[in-house]
């Protein structure tokens, strides 16, 4: 008898800690992200498209839990800290605003947790604030920007109108597009963040010598400034990143949106078998095209999961360069990292159409600029 309890108590002893090495061994990854409110489509398709990439990975040791932001800097930091402090994630990703990843993103790797950004991108982070544990995988804020003052300026345009929130990303996109530009402008507003009436910044325009426009202006934001401006009578072309003419925007904004030009890194008509398979299960998981937001959360997602097939977190400094080498098919192409934990990547450029069913899309034209490296990687003291 004492023989076969000790026999059972091994084997509760053995199941007991396999039990605790499979928890050991489980990844948790806390996604703070906008999910209402003003822009919260960014954030719910930031959600969707990472959530499509672990359903199709079949993985059952990864645990994804999501809060709501509101949008708010101090929601996001308490969030953060209830993520390390209270369910010990691994892993944290998921912001949309750069102000919001301003407020978490230091604290959270000091604290040794890796951030993954799905969107927001600020210069500092690329720059002087710049951390082993951060990578972004979806563009510096600058970039999109600084392609269409590129392209702006290789159109022979000569006098553009620009205007974009005042806020990190804000400033970051105005600074990305005159760097590229580099000619003169017509005018230059900072508008405030949230705004929905454009009156006084369209009759600005309207009193300039602009011979274009060209805004950042994302969510809401967006499609108030072009319905607005479409409304005025006031005939310029016009010019912005993808954030501003997303597939959500132009259902929303409708004909007043079709022939603007935009910036991207990503675009759903992109031709290579990665992206194609993307657009197709998500559409049949969700209903809906994706937008280049939903394309970041499956990318980011699909890093991720690139890296566990090497390492788990727990081991940094592995799991560490296996973020760093980005051995995963990523939806808008070749993709790589530079000294910063920044994309180096093509940067795209499309225009709004009328589509097949006569609602207004994105076509991909070509490409803005390739292998795009932000200008801050020199500030990153990696």
């Amino acid at each position: 008898m004492k023989k076969l309890t000790a026999i059972g108590l091994g084997l509760l002893m053995s199941t007991g800690l396999a039990s605790l090495q499979a928890q050991a061994d489980e990844v948790k990854i806390g996604m703070i992200t906008t999910l209402s409110g003003g822009g919260s489509h960014l954030g719910v398709d930031i959600r969707d498209g990472f959530q499509l990439a672990l359903q199709q990975s079949g993985r059952d040791d990864i645990e994804l839990l999501v809060q709501d932001d509101a949008r708010k800097p101090d929601v996001a930091k308490s969030l953060a800290d209830e993520f390390i402090q209270r369910d010990e994630v691994d892993i944290l990703t998921g912001i949309v605003w750069s102000n919001l990843a301003m407020a978490v993103v230091p604290s959270v790797v000091r604290q040794g947790v890796f951030y993954l950004s799905p969107n927001a991108g600020p210069s500092d982070l690329a720059g002087r604030l710049c951390h082993e544990n951060y990578f972004n995988v979806a563009w510096q804020n600058n970039n999109l920007h600084e392609a269409m003052g590129a392209y702006m300026q290789q159109q022979g345009l000569k006098k553009p109108f620009i205007l974009a929130p005042n806020y990190p990303a804000g400033t970051d996109a105005l600074e990305g597009f005159k760097s590229r530009y580099g000619g003169e402008l017509a005018g230059e507003i900072y508008t405030q963040l949230g705004q929905t009436d454009y009156a006084a910044e369209i009759a600005q325009i309207r009193a300039s010598d602009a011979d274009s426009v060209f805004f950042f202006l994302p969510g809401g934001m967006g499609i108030a400034f072009t319905k607005q401006f479409h409304g005025s009578g006031v005939e310029l072309p016009m010019f912005g990143p993808a954030f501003s003419f997303d597939e959500i925007i132009l259902g929303a904004v409708g004909d007043a949106a079709i022939g603007v030009v935009n910036t991207s890194q990503w675009a759903y008509d992109l031709d290579n078998p990665t992206n194609q398979a993307f657009v197709e299960s998500f559409r049949e998981a969700y209903g809906r095209t994706p937008t280049l937001y939903a394309s970041q959360g499956f990318d980011t997602a699909n890093l991720i999961l690139s890296a566990l097939e090497t390492a788990h977190p727990d081991d940094a400094d592995a799991f560490r360069e296996a973020l760093r080498a980005a051995d995963f098919e990523s939806t808008r192409g070749d993709f790589r990292f530079g000294k910063n934990h920044h994309p180096i990547q093509d940067i795209y450029v499309r225009t709004v159409v009328a589509g097949d069913n006569g609602q207004p899309t994105n076509r991909l034209v070509g490409v803005a600029v390739e292998d795009m490296q932000d200008v801050f990687a020199d500030e990153c003291r990696m």
